[in-house]
């Protein structure tokens, strides 16, 4: 025989003839049982529920941790990438730990940037007097460090604090040579002791800031107008806030609308109309805060209500009438020029039930100008959309209502 036959494959034939009669009766029944069988569904296997894993985020302290069981070093960038997490995340406990963690391995020679991080990312967790406590043990200051502490108290609203470093940081940079001012204060910074000043009723130090500009030649400043503008105003003193205005060459949306707020606390209610006139013939862009302000004038300009439409008509123009802010002026506007139909108009148009005001001013509307019946109706109207009710306004309207029976009462 062929050695090669005996790996040759056996054909189909060969199977058949040596098969024996009990492997047939074998086959048959086998094939009997598949047949019954068959119709029975296969169960589907249980599916396989993964393992719930536990996702571990990497934090500070670990890594830290992990640098020093190795025996790593810990790298400056490092550092500045863990102190730039810190301050992202407003994370005082990991930031406490990052800054023990440098102050104990004493690895690197913290650079003045380095320490300007560091402050900003205690301020930026609130706390400040860590913040502090770094502050003062710093030898070298720039602006940057005396700015992120500034910035940090106006923040928690310990605006004396803020105006007590701003002094001292002006008396450093005096300490020149030349005993010249170099005075290169950004806007920001000079605008932040404005608010100070206003918060603490320091107007004398906010005419000190003015004065300082003004011999350093930017007072005329546009960025800082504004708030020149608004710190006069908040103390009344108009005519220096009218100086700081004519001093411009040219005026932007930020300075005409601190003027019109400012006439608008004096109520010189036709000048903010007239200001307003002004702006549309300056081609200067006007904001909700503008049209809302200029609103809230006109609602007390008796005019049958001829301003405030003008208004409305600009505010349709430029794009700001479903604006939430220019709403509820335009509700509130033509409540008190007695011109319920189109403030019912306006308010229609509120869609959203957040915008309180229009809702509050909608009530007033109805209060005011005597719809005592539906005010009620609207009260419930206000329960029914979930508004919350303030309790001085179902007091208003419930004094209203009373009053207005005792004179109809009176006049039978």
């Amino acid at each position: 025989m062929d050695t090669l036959s005996l790996f040759r494959p056996k054909s189909h034939n060969s199977y058949s003839s040596s098969s024996s009669p009990n492997k047939c009766r074998f086959m048959r029944h086998l094939c009997r049982n598949y047949r019954t069988n068959s119709a029975v569904p296969m169960r589907s296997p249980r599916p396989v529920i993964p393992l719930k894993t536990k996702t571990k985020t990497t934090t500070t302290t670990s890594i830290l941790h992990l640098m020093d069981v190795l025996r790593l070093p810990v790298s400056v960038d490092m550092y500045n990438c863990l102190i730039k997490e810190c301050t992202w995340n407003k994370d005082s406990i990991r930031a406490l730990e990052l800054h023990d963690h440098i102050v104990k391995r004493r690895s690197i020679k913290p650079t003045l940037s380095f320490l300007n991080r560091l402050l900003l990312m205690h301020v930026s967790c609130g706390e400040l007097c860590v913040a502090r406590q770094l502050f003062d043990e710093m030898t070298l200051k720039d602006f940057n460090s005396w700015a992120i502490m500034i910035v940090g108290y106006i923040d928690v609203a310990e605006y004396e604090e803020s105006i007590t470093l701003f002094v001292e940081m002006v008396e450093q940079q005096k300490l020149l040579k030349t005993g010249h001012m170099l005075l290169e204060f950004p806007a920001w910074i000079i605008i932040c002791i404005l608010k100070a000043c206003v918060c603490t009723m320091n107007m004398e130090f906010g005419k000190q800031i003015h004065g300082l500009l003004f011999k350093l030649g930017t007072s005329s400043d546009i960025s800082l107008s504004g708030s020149l503008i608004n710190f006069y105003g908040k103390f009344r003193c108009l005519e220096d806030a009218d100086f700081v205005f004519s001093q411009l060459r040219r005026h932007n949306t930020v300075v005409w609308t601190a003027k019109i707020v400012n006439n608008c606390r004096e109520r010189n209610f036709r000048e903010v109309f007239d200001d307003f006139k002004e702006m549309g013939r300056e081609r200067i862009k006007k904001n909700s805060y503008t049209l809302s302000s200029v609103l809230k004038a006109c609602g007390m300009v008796d005019d049958g209500g001829n301003c405030g439409r003008q208004v409305h008509a600009n505010a349709i123009k430029i794009g700001l009438e479903s604006d939430m802010y220019v709403q509820c002026g335009l509700v509130d506007m033509y409540g008190k020029c007695g011109l319920l139909k189109d403030a019912k108009r306006v308010f229609q148009l509120v869609v959203n039930n957040e915008n309180t005001a229009a809702w509050n001013a909608m009530l007033m509307g109805y209060s005011r100008n005597g719809f005592y019946v539906e005010a009620i109706k609207f009260l419930y109207q206000m329960k029914a959309s979930g508004i919350q009710i303030q309790e001085s306004l179902i007091k208003d309207v419930r004094i209203a209502c009373v009053s207005d029976s005792n004179t109809f009462q009176n006049k039978t």
